[in-house]
């Protein structure tokens, strides 16, 4: 299948609550090794809590900017901000979240390595969004869907002093 270069007005699209995603390449086209989306994030927007997955995640932001939090290693959590130009690597295994906290949409463009597990995740986290219109999934199914994906949720967004 020739998938260069992406066809933007026709690749899939998934919605998770208020994010968007444009996949611009998944596992199959990629041997696994990539899934590959750009994220809009509305203000607000972003995972409400914590988390850790095992594949690496590498975020190049293109429009607006992100608040990362980051777990360190002594335990401690780090707040980044990210804005257009700015590249931001995370290992497999780092607590984190990414966050809009800003007023105006934000977008990245954002690999996953390997592909199967936030692939998988985020598919069936769009699935499970559609399927319960006018307001967020039940924690329970959350957090079942996240564990029967390799995603550990971790609790919330600590604040920040």
């Amino acid at each position: 299948m020739d998938m260069l270069p992406v066809d933007l007005e026709n690749a899939e699209q998934l919605t998770l609550g208020p994010d968007h995603y444009t996949i611009l390449a998944t596992g199959d086209q990629t041997g696994g090794e990539f899934f590959a989306v750009e994220v809009r994030m509305s203000p607000g927007g972003g995972p409400p809590v914590m988390h850790r997955h095992a594949p690496a995640e590498i975020y190049h932001v293109t429009a607006g900017e992100f608040a990362f939090y980051v777990g360190e290693p002594d335990d401690t959590v780090r707040r980044i901000v990210a804005r257009a130009g700015d590249v931001v690597p995370l290992r497999g295994g780092t607590p984190h979240t990414v966050r809009n906290e800003g007023d105006v949409d934000a977008t990245a463009f954002v690999v996953h390595s390997p592909a199967a597990v936030m692939e998988r995740f985020s598919r069936a986290a769009a699935e499970l969004a559609a399927s319960t219109p006018g307001g967020p999934p039940a924690m329970d199914d959350v957090l079942a869907l996240a564990a029967r994906h390799g995603v550990e949720l971790l609790g919330p967004v600590p604040v920040l002093t």
